[in-house]
């Protein structure tokens, strides 16, 4: 893969629910290892659970990272769970889950060096915030 103007990203991603399930969002920043932020992500999901939304927000930090062109990619969520599925150490059990494991997968193997790190919820505001925000949207949407 060639690499762009940003070969090395840092992607900060996480998903909130507001009830499980209830109104969900996924969030990401996209970073560069010196934590220049080139790119943020605030989803609504609609009605689903915190996983889906934890799985949503990877796939569209990992489409966003290829699309910036990035070749080096670290993955960071403060879902364990989340974690130590894509990384193989546990396996992926609920139906719904599946496809959404193997499509997070599927980007991953586009870079040339991917790597999921748990991080604690305070190392992970930012894209807790964007999550929160992509639940906001979408409530406010269907108030119109």
């Amino acid at each position: 893969m060639s690499g762009g103007p940003y070969p090395r990203l840092v992607v900060n991603c996480d998903g909130a629910s507001r009830g499980n399930p209830g109104p969900a969002g996924a969030g990401a920043v996209l970073a560069t290892p010196d934590g220049d932020v080139v790119a943020e992500i605030a989803e609504g999901l609609g009605e689903t659970t915190n996983n889906v939304a934890e799985y949503t927000a990877v796939i569209h930090g990992l489409q966003r990272a290829s699309e910036l062109g990035a070749t080096d990619v670290l993955v960071r969520s403060d879902s364990l769970l989340l974690v130590n599925q894509l990384t193989g150490r546990y396996r992926v059990k609920t139906p719904h889950l599946v496809p959404l494991a193997r499509r997070a997968r599927e980007l991953a193997a586009r870079f040339d060096r991917v790597r999921f790190e748990h991080v604690p919820r305070g190392r992970n505001v930012e894209a807790d915030r964007l999550a929160n925000i992509g639940v906001d949207i979408w409530l406010a949407s269907r108030e119109r």
